[in-house]
């Protein structure tokens, strides 16, 4: 039996591996950050044994509360990735699985690798629509990478998305290669009406470093990158530095930040209600917004969430409030389970990539129906 976590997203320690039958293990924390909850590693074992894991240290984690009626993902080939029997005490997350294959993967969620990505940019650089801007490399040496979707110009609105600001909220980029694949989508009349008259800038991941080494929350140098907006640096936060200064040249419109919630089985949008800025036409456009996501897909619901800022009492250090005000834009954090949507559930899969893929997708249909009324 072997234990590793050396690849792209990787996080275990090994701390007891002698027998299948109680396999003890530990999440390592983000780099210069007491947060963790992100795991991915791989087991090789004796085929039609039963292997039971320990990870130790779960109940110290990030969000304890998030290991609750939650089930872990395996996958034998790394594109199926399957639910399997999980159990927390309180303490003591234990992941229990007999093998049908010399070896498996585990993971918190559905992994999005790093190759994956660079696949996706250079995918979307193909299409005539797309222009690919490089921000600047990270603290890791990594490229910061934007693409502009649509022909620039003054009259349009400009509708920017970044995802994985958290780098182990792995499905906000899988909600991007469903947008994506939409919106380059030619024979879709509803998105070749939006390019008449909307830019789309998408940042596919705003947290490479923290990616790629199995982070759940921070950067390379343990910095929560959701926390930076009001004054990022090229020290601690320059995927965040690069993002806001291309942000000042091309103007706001409608943002969406996408990202994934430890705690709660839901898909909802968390608004900018508390930011200053905040009018009824924000806020019409934002029920507006709501409305035609609830009528599209009941993978999304509005009575779950996040508890709305009173007038004033927005953080304007996280992104979406940040860039409302100061764009003077309508902005959401979208979020989506890391356990299952517990309004349509799924025993096999759980909330999965596919899932957030068509989320991705139908959200354009919510940006379709504001996209007229965006500016005063």
């Amino acid at each position: 039996m072997f234990i590793t976590a050396h690849f792209d997203s990787g996080n275990i320690d090994v701390i007891k591996a002698e027998e299948a039958s109680n396999i003890e293990l530990q999440i390592r924390r983000d780099n210069q950050s007491d947060f963790y909850q992100w795991f991915h590693f791989k087991l090789y074992g004796e085929v039609g044994v039963d292997h039971v894991m320990h990870i130790t240290n779960a109940g110290q984690s990030a969000y304890p509360d998030g290991w609750k009626e939650y089930s872990a993902l395996a996958s034998y080939d790394r594109e199926t990735w399957f639910r399997v029997p999980t159990r927390f005490d309180g303490k003591t997350l234990t992941i229990e699985h007999t093998l049908e294959q010399e070896s498996i993967y585990f993971a918190y969620f559905v992994p999005y690798s790093y190759e994956r990505h660079q696949d996706l940019i250079q995918w979307a650089q193909q299409s005539s629509l797309v222009e690919h801007v490089f921000l600047g490399p990270t603290l890791d040496g990594r490229d910061m990478n934007l693409l502009v979707i649509g022909e620039p110009d003054d009259t349009k609105q400009k509708i920017w998305v970044t995802a994985r600001q958290h780098p182990g909220e792995s499905m906000a980029e899988w909600f991007i290669e469903g947008m994506l694949a939409r919106l380059l989508d030619d024979e879709d009349g509803a998105v070749r009406k939006l390019l008449q008259h909307n830019v789309f800038y998408v940042v596919p991941n705003m947290n490479p470093d923290g990616s790629v080494r199995g982070h759940l929350r921070t950067n390379a140098v343990g910095t929560n990158l959701n926390r930076e907006w009001a004054e990022p640096s090229l020290e601690k936060s320059p995927e965040v530095y690069y993002v806001l200064e291309a942000m000042q040249e091309s103007g706001v419109d409608l943002y969406l930040d996408i990202h994934g919630d430890e705690n709660l089985p839901y898909n909802f949008l968390a608004g900018c209600e508390g930011v200053p800025c905040y009018n009824e036409r924000h806020d019409k456009l934002a029920q507006l917004f709501k409305q035609t996501l609830l009528a599209i897909t009941p993978e999304f619901q509005t009575e779950f969430g996040y508890d709305v800022d009173k007038p004033g009492d927005a953080n304007l250090t996280v992104a979406s409030n940040a860039v409302a005000e100061r764009f003077n834009c309508l902005a959401f954090t979208l979020e989506m389970p890391f356990k299952d949507n517990a309004n349509l559930p799924d025993e096999d899969f759980g909330w999965s990539a596919n899932r957030s893929a068509q989320l991705g997708a139908d959200v354009l249909s919510a940006v379709y129906a504001v996209a007229n009324n965006l500016r005063d």
